[in-house]
């Protein structure tokens, strides 16, 4: 495919009409409460000038600075139907330069950069440059499973071991690799598969590894390039990039922390893009979060797709659909989300699409606290004691 044919394609726009209700909110946090099934975010305080928010947003206050002595640093925005309710940075960009974290300081988000790989590739399928039920071998020259699809990198369902395992056995170097070295390493020793393929999920990096290789081979284009292209530029991200090995961080990007401050070391991973090194502030993540109610970027018929949960080997509320991790609750209620980390760095994406209600948290300084805060923040704002199960994992 010509780089100049992929260029002249038109992003189709269908709007997405998001209906809400209205519910009565206390001003005072019911207590006792038993489990409750997950339900509508209905806010009837959603002005924040008003006095009922004001109570809700010093709960907030007060809760983060628990966390804030806790030790978290990051940041928070939580948003409704379009608009931010609530946003919040504790602590620093740069502790050494005294910088504190701020709206334009961008932080690595780990594995939520799979939503954006995940959804590029589905951008090429949309619009009919790739076809996610083809072999990946009809992409990736040389790519020795000839029976694993796009579909099954997606839904992490290929069996393919992780590329952090196998990479050391053949390469003595501790430099950073390259996604073209891996993708070598595999076609010269094919490593040994940890299950059949499409027999059951394990989510696995190397499958993201090589869908944005997928992305390069299929545009021409270097994955940096085309998210900004078509991603990055058109959706107001302005403080959004990839980090590539061949790059020195901006200093407006986060330092990445260990507890007490101290940097976190790379390692020959940090060279590899597509199941991480994506860069984002929390409010370049709302931008995000609201493209897919307006379908800027992927269709309505492309996002069902993608909000299908894939895997039914085990019983349960979890699942994953092709880029994003979802909660299935069985009174049909259903959250989209990706959590991450990476070194020092920890992130939440938590997005109540029916309500289009939505929570995310960036951290760099390591905490698995992290993943411990967006049902709190559900909680102090749906005025609730209890909820149905998040997921308090990594990623």
């Amino acid at each position: 495919m010509k780089r100049t044919v992929f260029l002249s394609v038109v992003l189709s726009i269908v709007i997405i009409a998001c209906q809400s209700g209205r519910e009565k909110v206390n001003a005072r946090p019911s207590l006792g409460l038993p489990p409750i099934e997950m339900g509508a975010i209905q806010l009837s305080y959603s002005d924040t000038n008003s006095p009922e928010w004001k109570v809700i947003a010093r709960r907030l206050d007060s809760f983060y600075r628990i966390q804030e002595r806790a030790g978290f640093n990051g940041s928070v925005l939580v948003g409704y139907q379009g608009k931010i309710l609530y946003e919040k940075y504790i602590g620093y960009s740069n502790k050494r330069e005294n910088i504190p974290l701020s709206s334009d300081n961008a932080v690595q988000l780990a594995s939520t950069s799979k939503t954006f790989t995940g959804a590029a590739i589905l951008y090429l399928h949309q619009n009919k440059y790739l076809d996610i039920d083809h072999p990946v071998a009809q992409y990736i020259k040389d790519f020795p499973y000839p029976d694993i699809t796009v579909r099954m990198l997606l839904n992490h369902r290929s069996g393919l071991p992780d590329y952090g395992h196998f990479v050391p056995l053949y390469r003595k170097s501790k430099d950073f690799i390259s996604n073209d070295e891996v993708l070598r390493i595999m076609a010269q020793h094919k490593p040994h598969q940890e299950f059949k393929t499409n027999t059951r999920f394990k989510y696995c990096n190397t499958n993201y590894l090589i869908l944005a290789s997928i992305i390069e081979e299929v545009t021409e284009m270097s994955f940096d390039a085309f998210m900004q292209q078509y991603i990055f530029k058109p959706l107001g991200m302005t403080h959004t990039f990839v980090y590539t090995a061949d790059k020195q961080l901006p200093s407006s990007a986060t330092i990445s922390y260990q507890g007490g401050y101290v940097p976190f070391p790379l390692d020959f991973r940090d060279g590899v893009y597509g199941d991480k090194n994506i860069y984002s502030t929390v409010e370049d993540m709302y931008r995000w979060d609201q493209s897919f109610y307006s379908n800027k970027f992927l269709s309505n018929e492309t996002l069902e797709l993608a909000y299908g949960p894939c895997s039914f080997e085990r019983p349960g509320i979890k699942n994953y659909g092709l880029g994003w991790r979802m909660l299935c609750y069985p009174d049909g209620y259903k959250i989209i989300y990706h959590n991450g980390w990476w070194h020092g760095n920890n992130t939440c994406f938590y997005r109540f699409i029916k309500d289009n209600f939505t929570i995310i948290v960036l951290g760099n300084k390591h905490s698995n606290a992290i993943y411990r805060q967006p049902p709190v923040v559900y909680n102090l704002i749906k005025n609730t004691e209890a909820v149905g199960q998040f997921d308090d994992g990594a990623e």
